[in-house]
């Protein structure tokens, strides 16, 4: 007997192939049956006229520590995703050294400030009782609602191995040896590979580079060589080049890397713009070089454009702008003075407009930016309009107008640049970048940067373009860039297909109304911390490992995820 029949979706199996109409049926948590189902079973559901697809599959995500308070890990599961890849760009929760409890604290502040995280839920809503990568796994393991892989992160085996001077240091023949040995202890435990970053953007609760950004090229070759002696394993790795453009030495290092792994290296994430006509070409020339060179390098691109709130009260991209950061740092009376000063901001102007602001300057057409919410009176009836406009019609300069609503807020206000890469032009180039052989369609970065952006209902927005929108790829080969591609990238073992034998990790939809609802703010994280939220739209039912986890945008408080491990769950991928 099934436990359970879909009768009459129309089925998107993953491959590719064409949409047909078939029943589905379930059975102790995989596909049994794709046809015309006739056996009986313990339950049957008519959906006829909706979309039946595999689960998708978020390459890159920082669920790390929200799966301990939340373990359907929202929004992402109500709009699809059945698996995530979390423990990415070299930061983990895990291992913690036994002797120092202190690292938990330091752990705690780099991933509030490094990844946007919510100090209080941190402190309050994970257990925080593991030492080992093994120990983290097991504390998920049985009690999550999606399955759920997981790199282990460089800063984390830098900080157990070095203490403090993992940050600024560098370590010894017998720390080295000890870092390759703590990386092969994580990946015999299950984790799926090795995180690492280099970005000159990601600071530590002390405001000091993260360890990771310290080591040396020798280190890294090391860590990847590990990798490459562990089945179902990956490397995922961000430098500094990743925003813009990158240098030759960050090519030589994704390509040396890569190769001395023998594994793919995956890195997130790759911005498409027609205005900047040379910065595909560039990025991707890493994955020429890799190929060449035995290795293969993977870039992340997001679909659609996920929107990032701005604040000058909080930290936000704006601080990383040169010479931002020291004025933004202020306690906020001595910020408002300073940015009331007509040559600061000024400098500031000049600063951001200049070419040491590298992709930052993007940010720099104030504008363009949208008033969010505000909260003296002085701003009523500005949420919603354009910076530009307000300053147009106050006859002042677009900075100085959105500094002025700032100040009367206390530096509350909400604001959101509006993209500049919106035109048609940039949308053809994003279409004829998703058909290259190491382009990979995801880059959520859910579970990070709450209260800033919402990048987890990608998978709805763009099924949403394709069937009524832009329409720019056909629906079955959408699906498939959702989940068999990342589920082919990753090793996973019998994921990401609708095929006789597969887990039965599904989404059922309604093509006329699939579609992500407006981000909005909510209080729902330990400690009553914000973070921004986005409903489901369309979205009829999604099953995990064959138990229904989502009815109609409602978590049903099942929780039928798995941690998958490397090896066990996953299998080995060729670079080839």
């Amino acid at each position: 007997m099934l436990d359970h029949v879909i009768k009459g979706a129309t089925v998107v199996d993953g491959t590719g192939g064409p949409a047909r109409v078939a029943d589905v049926g379930i059975r102790d948590g995989r596909i049994a049956v794709v046809g015309e189902v006739t056996q009986e079973s313990r339950a049957v559901e008519d959906a006829h006229g909706l979309v039946l697809c595999p689960g998708f599959v978020d390459p890159h995500t920082h669920y790390d520590a929200q799966l301990f308070w939340d373990p359907y890990a929202t929004p992402s599961l109500n709009h699809g995703v059945t698996t995530v890849a979390a423990g990415n760009c070299g930061f983990t929760l895990a291992p913690l050294h036994p002797e120092r409890p202190q690292d938990a604290d330091y752990t705690r502040r780099m991933m509030s400030k490094v990844e946007g995280m919510s100090l209080v839920a941190l402190e309050e809503g994970a257990p925080w009782n593991w030492h080992s990568f093994g120990e983290y796994l097991d504390a998920l393991d049985g009690r999550i609602a999606v399955n759920a892989g997981f790199m282990v992160g460089h800063c984390a085996l830098r900080r157990h191995v070095m203490g403090a001077d993992a940050v600024g240091g560098q370590p010894s023949e017998a720390q080295l040896h000890a870092l390759v040995g703590l990386l092969h202890e994580a990946m015999d435990a299950g984790a799926w590979g090795f995180s690492t970053t280099q970005s000159s953007t990601h600071s530590d609760g002390d405001g000091n580079p993260v360890a990771s950004r310290h080591a040396l090229p020798a280190e890294l070759v090391a860590m990847a060589r590990a990798v490459g002696e562990h089945e179902g394993t990956q490397i995922e790795a961000i430098v500094a080049g990743c925003l813009d453009q990158f240098s030759d030495a960050e090519i030589d290092l994704l390509v040396d890397v890569s190769a001395a792994a023998g594994r793919p290296l995956n890195w997130n994430v790759l911005t498409i713009d027609a205005q900047v006509p040379e910065r595909v070409p560039r990025q991707l020339y890493a994955s020429e070089r890799a190929r060449e060179a035995g290795g293969r390098v993977v870039a992340l691109t997001m679909p659609i454009l996920t929107p990032m709130n701005m604040s000058l009260g909080t930290f936000c991209a704006l601080n990383l702008i040169p010479g931002w950061g020291p004025i933004l740092g202020l306690p906020i009376p001595e910020r408002i003075e300073k940015l009331g000063d007509f040559d600061v901001r000024a400098e500031m102007l000049r600063r951001a407009r200049s070419k040491e602001a590298g992709v930052f300057r993007r940010l720099a057409d104030f504008g363009r930016y949208v008033i969010g919410d505000t909260y003296s009176p002085r701003n009523e009836g500005l949420t919603g309009r354009v910076v530009g406009d307000i300053a147009a019609e106050r006859g002042q300069d677009p900075f100085t107008t959105l500094v002025e609503i700032c100040s009367n807020d206390c530096l509350r206000t909400v604001l959101w640049p509006m993209p500049r890469d919106n035109d048609p032009a940039s949308w053809a180039l994003r279409a004829e970048t998703w058909r290259h052989e190491d382009v990979l369609l995801g880059g959520s970065d859910a579970g990070a940067h709450l209260d800033r952006m919402c990048g987890a209902p990608y998978t709805t927005r763009f099924l949403g373009d394709c069937l009524r929108g832009r329409k720019l790829v056909a629906l079955e080969q959408a699906v498939k860039m959702l989940t068999d591609d990342p589920a082919q990238l990753f090793g996973l073992r019998r994921r990401g297909r609708i095929q006789e034998g597969f887990h039965a990790d599904l989404v059922l939809f309604d093509p006329e109304r699939i579609d992500a609802g407006k981000a909005t703010l909510v209080h729902d994280l330990p400690g009553d911390s914000p973070r921004l939220d986005s409903k489901a739209l369309g979205i009829t039912a999604v099953w995990v490992n064959g138990v229904e986890a989502i009815r109609d945008d409602v978590v049903t408080g099942a929780v039928p995820g798995k941690v998958l491990r490397s090896g066990t769950d996953t299998r080995t991928v060729s670079t080839k």
